[in-house]
């Protein structure tokens, strides 16, 4: 007689790498940004396009990088997709990088629900549709990071709507020279 029990274990293990498998599928590369093209990024690379080399001594909170310069750029929850209200910023960074040899780290960021991996996951991927943007509007990709934070540093503490609204977000550090 079969016990009972190996065939629920075997089930639930079952469901469990399906599970997983699932949830690796869907967060490694599927997703679209507003543009259409994929906002995932593979080692060095962001769609395609090579990440250039990180400057010896910069970080996003570094002494050399000026933040505040841009307002943040605001994402759907759940989402990476730019949202057609915030095109005006993606364009007034563009602009900025296209008239000088400044460079940039474009930091995602998510409100706290979900894990940690999968959080920080998701800010790589909106910091990554936000520089596929400015890349599609003349930027030099060569002059721009990503950066992800996930949850790790709210805009806002609170656990309402208002707050996580806040929180899922792009930030922009201007890389002082």
């Amino acid at each position: 007689m079969i016990n009972p029990f190996l065939i629920e274990t075997a089930a639930r293990r079952f469901l469990i790498v399906l599970s997983l498998s699932t949830l690796l599928f869907s967060t490694g590369g599927c997703s679209k940004n507003g543009s259409g093209q994929g906002a995932a990024s593979t080692g060095d690379y962001v769609n395609g396009t090579p990440l250039p080399e990180r400057r010896e001594g910069t970080s996003f909170f570094g002494s050399n990088v000026e933040r505040g310069r841009f307002r943040p750029i605001y994402f759907d929850f759940d989402s990476q997709n730019l949202r057609p209200s915030e095109m005006s910023k993606v364009q007034e960074i563009a602009s900025f990088l296209k008239n000088g040899s400044s460079e940039i780290i474009i930091a995602g960021f998510t409100d706290e629900r979900g894990t940690a991996e999968y959080n920080r996951g998701l800010g790589d991927r909106r910091a990554g549709a936000v520089r596929e943007s400015l890349i599609a509007r003349g930027a030099d990709a060569s002059h721009i990071q990503t950066v992800s934070f996930g949850a790790e540093m709210p805009a806002d503490d609170g656990h309402s709507e208002s707050a996580w609204a806040k929180n899922r977000r792009a930030e922009i550090g201007v890389v002082g020279r």
